[in-house]
């Protein structure tokens, strides 16, 4: 810059002139303007700060909560199955489920490897899967593991990877009570037998808590208890698991044995009506479900209705002694063995001549059912079975329970009466059957079955006198010592019992050389405490009467059930007799 232009600009500051033309003052007006816009707005945004923390806090309070708490269910424990004595049959046992949320997984092939071998998974399927569900936001890794590899997978400490606590059902007892106690399915509830009948008791009442997460959903702290989670409630079963094992062991060598399709064994007590045992082969252990077998999912002594042939014999006697028509004396000719009614041939195994009633139940004589039969009102007999509950379901309650048939007797012909007498043309399951005998152990009274323990015995009633029921007693302890059922005699007990063998149907009528073994036994017999019933389903080989295959198995569990049971023997023992 010259002097000149020096002097100029002094000049022009004294003058108050703009040294320039681009120095222009800038207007007043537009500045305040400028500074209210500010202040407007700091007014603003200071009010509705001061409105949202004292008078709408909650507002801010909820979408706070609604990214960091959230409400969790606590599952309910479910309730315990036992025995009549305690002993546990299905418990539940902590265990924790693995889920993640897939967006948030990472997606280094590393970190996905680590995790798979975490779980005992294939690191291509596990990847496969997580990319399946990649845009969701939940997915199980797996489900219900124990604790401690639950932990191990946990402690990866891998983005997205979650737990969650929950309860698996086990079952100590495993095949040997599976039928009966059922099983839960991967939810925890149940899918099959008393854990499926019981399902609503037994599962309880899931409670809820309310907790803060962080942003990886973690557990912060929990804020309070929204509702208690309510535990299922205890069942208390029938059944002594010792009996349980006994009858198991002794079923399960008998199929074996005999290469049969399958085997059913009831005991019953005889003056309650309780189930204290209750087994079927095939069986399945439910906590090792990979190679179920569907057919051992069926409790057949409940699923299973059959023909029983001549285990019903002494049941329908009881309407010939109750008619006064018939005793247990009364003389009865069974020459030549065989007869026929309208055109249909009855036989026996061989000709047993001249019996007396008894003798027609000793050596279980078809002819002679079938003269008693055609004796007696066309009604009678069915009307016996029908009171004694015989194709009505027994009330128990179990999935599936096959009710079995009683075809009503109107229009009935002579070979139909004949053949109800023995056993065909009727179907029950062996629960059913057990149930019936009760009436015979109990004075006449029968007694409903029962799977749950019981205080006392429960109300009967009844089907026949007191002396008809004594009466069938003895005449049911000559299968033992004089009939066919001398398999199935106990040392030191009176036993009464009776034998059946039937012909199994098949899609062309009945089988030549399918069978199915039945046996029912009573002891003691001078005052019974259990019932048994045994059936085996197509044993093989030369040996299929009930006498040779069932009644051992009865011999076997029957006399150490007595024992366990500590009931005193009422009969002296050969050696203590002399006998021989």
């Amino acid at each position: 810059m010259n002097d000149e232009q020096r002097r100029v600009g002094s000049n022009a500051r004294r003058e108050g002139r703009p040294a320039s033309s681009h120095m222009a003052a800038t207007p007043v007006w537009r500045l305040r303007l400028v500074l209210g816009i500010i202040f407007i707005a700091m007014a603003v945004l200071v009010g509705r700060i001061v409105y949202l923390q004292v008078f709408d806090h909650q507002f801010l309070q909820g979408q706070g909560d609604s990214r960091t708490v959230r409400v969790q269910s606590i599952d309910a424990h479910r309730g315990m199955i036992s025995d009549r004595d305690g002993e546990p049959l299905a418990v539940s046992t902590p265990v924790v489920t693995l889920w993640a949320n897939p967006r948030q997984l990472p997606t280094d092939p590393l970190q996905l490897t680590r995790l798979a071998e975490a779980l005992g998974q294939r690191p291509a399927a596990l990847m496969a899967r997580i990319d399946d569900n990649r845009d969701r936001e939940f997915m199980y890794l797996e489900r219900r593991m124990t604790p401690e590899p639950a932990r191990r997978v946990l402690d990866l400490d891998i983005a997205g990877v979650y737990g969650r606590r929950e309860y698996k059902r086990y079952y100590p007892a495993g095949e040997v009570t599976s039928q009966l106690v059922g099983m839960t399915n991967i939810d925890d509830h149940g899918q099959e037998g008393l854990e499926l009948a019981y399902d609503n008791y037994l599962s309880g009442v899931p409670g809820q808590r309310r907790v803060l997460q962080d942003r990886k959903g973690q557990l912060v702290r929990d804020l309070h208890l929204i509702r208690e989670a309510r535990p299922g409630g205890n069942v208390t079963l029938s059944i002594s698991l010792r009996l349980q094992y006994l009858a198991y062991r002794e079923l399960k060598a008998t199929v074996t044995e005999h290469n049969a399709d399958s085997g059913t064994l009831v005991m019953m007590d005889a003056h309650t009506g309780e189930v204290l045992a209750m087994v079927s082969l095939p069986s399945y252990n439910p906590n090792n479900r990979a190679s179920v077998d569907p057919a051992g999912l069926r409790n057949r002594a409940l699923t299973d209705a059959f023909e029983p042939g001549s285990v019903m014999k002494p049941l329908a006697m009881s309407a010939g002694l109750e008619s006064g028509k018939f005793a247990p004396d009364t003389p009865m000719d069974t020459s030549p063995g065989w007869m026929v009614v309208d055109g249909y041939t009855i036989k026996d195994v061989r000709n047993f001549g001249q019996l007396d009633m008894t003798g027609v139940i000793t050596h279980s004589s078809n002819i002679g059912m079938t003269h008693m039969a055609l004796a007696l009102p066309d009604d009678a007999i069915w009307n016996v079975y029908d009171s004694m509950k015989l194709g009505h379901p027994t009330g128990l309650g179990f999935p599936g329970e096959a009710s079995g048939s009683l075809p009503s007797p109107w229009d009935w012909s002579k070979a139909k009466r004949a053949t109800l007498s023995y056993g065909y043309g009727l179907s029950l399951n062996a629960v059913q059957l057990a149930s019936a005998y009760t009436a015979i152990t109990n004075d006449g009274v029968q007694l409903p079955p029962s799977l749950l323990k019981l205080n006392g015995a429960p109300e009967g009633h009844r089907v026949m006198s007191a002396k008809t029921a004594h009466e069938l007693i003895e005449m049911m302890e000559t299968v033992i010592t004089r009939g066919g059922g001398s398999r199935a005699a106990l040392e030191g007990y009176r036993v009464a019992g009776k034998t059946g063998t039937v012909r199994k149907v098949g899609s062309s009528g009945y089988q030549e050389a399918a069978y199915r073994s039945n046996f029912v036994g009573i002891a003691p017999a001078s005052d019974p405490r259990i019932i048994t019933v045994i059936s085996i389903d197509n044993p093989k080989g030369s040996q299929y009467y009930g006498g040779l295959v069932a009644a051992p198995v009865f011999s076997r569990v029957a006399g150490n059930a007595l024992r366990l049971l500590d009931v005193p023997p009422d009969q002296q023992s050969t050696e203590e007799s002399g006998g021989s």
